[in-house]
């Protein structure tokens, strides 16, 4: 199809995710956009926060907002200052969903529901055009303006054909495996590891939960095998608790810092009965339990399969412009959402992204236009 003269001008944006459809929302009164997907548009928004669709994080101030994302914070300032959190609930307050803020300062729809924000966030793209379609080269025959907007899971080839550099994507935000064997849906709580504090899920592959998902976007690009130390009960004085129960089981005791079945685990590495009584304990088993309480090690091999929610790696940031999401490498080729080297942490970081991204494309291409 070739570009009609004096019309208005066109946009293909590739990928109906958020970060697509943000964007096509904010160009749609004013270009024609079409949104190219090989299924469903948003259909990745309805597994988001369990179903409920965590929409943002309750964070205002666009630099401490930043400090939440492993890859690209300092990348984000200039977006997130254009439109941060304030900006995204007033988005979805004007397209008829309303929002609250959870105690862990997480936000979501009064709905509770990823359908119900699906369904209204289509209904507010009344003029723009879907097409159920797999796009695999960037062409420019057709359109004035090209946006893509495919997740962190596709669309590398042809970017990489265009000359782009593409950081190679890793799992995040994932649950990590290990060769040890540990007592499988065991939570510890509030567990301190690499700066985070936070809860502990023991699997059958390894260790989940948030706190893994945080060590595991952080340490994304790390080679395996590495070892990770986790402290569980914070700085104690173990010999005080023993002679204050001296009658006390050993497992009793130990179960008062973490799950039972996890004191008798820790009691199996120390080499220690677990019906032995505190006054039994002698120096060497009190300060080999209190090791693995506050230093337990564990050697992570890999990433768990299934339980990936983003990908760190994409588009190299030093080839996009961060105040309009443009490509230095192509004119008139745009960037959102997670095809962008940036991830966050869970807690609606990633979503933020999207929107922010999202808006900044869509604007780049309107103050190119002239609008």
């Amino acid at each position: 199809m070739e570009r009609e003269l004096n019309s208005i001008s066109k946009v293909a944006i590739i990928g109906a995710g958020p970060a697509g459809c943000m964007c096509a929302y904010f160009l749609q009164d004013c270009c024609d956009v079409t949104v190219f997907d090989y299924a469903s548009p948003l259909r990745t928004l309805l597994p988001t926060g369990g179903g409920r669709c965590n929409l943002a994080y309750s964070q205002y101030d666009f630099k401490e907002l930043a400090k939440n994302y492993p890859r690209g914070e300092k990348f984000l300032y200039s977006v997130f200052s254009r439109f941060g959190v304030s900006d995204t609930i007033e988005f979805f307050e004007k397209i008829g969903v309303k929002t609250y803020v959870q105690d862990d300062f997480r936000i979501f729809p009064v709905s509770n529901s990823s359908k119900d924000v699906r369904e209204k966030f289509l209904k507010a793209l009344n003029r723009v055009r879907f097409k159920k379609e797999m796009v695999s080269e960037i062409d420019f025959k057709a359109y004035n303006y090209i946006v893509i907007a495919t997740g962190g899971h596709s669309s590398y080839a042809m970017l990489k054909n265009a000359g782009h550099n593409i950081i190679p994507p890793k799992p995040a935000l994932v649950g990590l495996k290990t060769e040890e064997k540990f007592p499988a849906g065991v939570v510890v709580k509030n567990v301190l590891s690499c700066g985070f504090q936070d809860d502990l899920l023991f699997t059958h592959e390894g260790v989940s939960g948030p706190l893994i998902y945080k060590i595991s976007s952080i340490y994304a690009r790390r080679d395996f095998p590495y070892n990770i130390s986790f402290d569980f009960c914070g700085k104690i004085y173990l010999q005080d608790y023993l002679n204050k129960n001296p009658h006390k089981s050993i497992k009793n005791l130990v179960a008062d810092f973490v799950p039972k079945s996890f004191a008798e685990f820790i009691l199996f590495k120390a080499g220690i009965g677990f019906d032995e009584k505190c006054h039994n304990i002698n120096a060497k088993q009190r300060d080999k339990i209190l090791d693995l309480l506050n230093n337990f090690k564990i050697e992570i091999t890999g990433t768990a399969k299934g339980g990936e929610v983003v990908t760190s790696g994409g588009v190299d940031l030093d080839e996009v412009n961060s105040k309009t999401m443009e490509s230095r490498i192509v004119p008139n080729l745009f960037f959102c959402g997670e095809v962008l080297d940036i991830d966050g942490f869970c807690g609606g970081f990633n979503l933020q992204n999207c929107w922010s991204t999202g808006y900044a494309a869509a604007q780049g291409i309107l103050a190119n236009l002239g609008v």
